[in-house]
């Protein structure tokens, strides 16, 4: 009965009660949900020890966004492709043709190496601050092993890290645009810090 009721009191304090100690208690329990139950459970789920990851710069963006048409937008970045032996076909066959851009929360899952493939979008470790997030232009192997190359599909050209990622490297692979543009609520923070050159929205 007491165990009840001290349920009731807890219940009633957390959702309820319009007090500082509530909205804190609240604060409190959300954060703990979400760091070792939400996403403990989500990792399991998808196979990734980042199931939802916060794209932060604009290496992917695409003019108009998710009401872009990937044939105006070749118009700027075909020569790019075409010098890496994908055509404009190819692409309109990709996952996530249109891009994504800073801000956007991506659901991320388990990546097989032996089962990617030219087009997908990875997330993979490269010694930079965060995962990078691109989409896999090459695949090559050296030893029995895969070895990728990508590109950000707004980038005038691969970075030095990315063209040559191990299977090792992945972090997993990205599936689809989760929710737009939230991941600013976390990036603001941080935008200070940046160079001015990568502050603010994509355009």
């Amino acid at each position: 009965m007491k165990l009840k009721e001290g349920a009731k009191r807890f219940w009633y304090i957390l959702w309820k009660d319009d007090s500082f100690k509530g909205w804190l208690l609240s604060i409190v329990f959300i954060f703990v949900f979400i760091k070792f139950i939400f996403f403990p459970f989500m990792s399991l789920v998808t196979g990734t020890a980042l199931p939802l990851a916060i794209v932060e710069s604009c290496s992917m963006y695409h003019d108009g966004g998710m009401f872009s048409s990937v044939s105006s937008w070749w118009v700027g970045q075909g020569d790019k492709y075409s010098s890496l032996n994908v055509s404009l076909e190819e692409f309109e066959e990709f996952p996530m043709k249109k891009g994504f851009t800073k801000g956007d929360i991506l659901f991320i899952v388990g990546a097989d190496p032996d089962k990617l493939a030219v087009g997908d979008i990875i997330i993979f470790s490269a010694n930079q601050r965060n995962p990078v997030i691109h989409r896999i232009i090459g695949i090559a192997e050296e030893d029995g092993k895969r070895i990728f190359s990508t590109i950000g599909d707004n980038n005038p050209g691969q970075l030095p890290f990315e063209k040559s990622i191990t299977g090792d490297q992945i972090v997993g692979r990205a599936v689809v645009q989760a929710v737009p543009y939230l991941g600013w609520i976390k990036l603001l923070f941080y935008e200070g810090q940046r160079p001015e050159s990568e502050r603010g929205f994509c355009d």
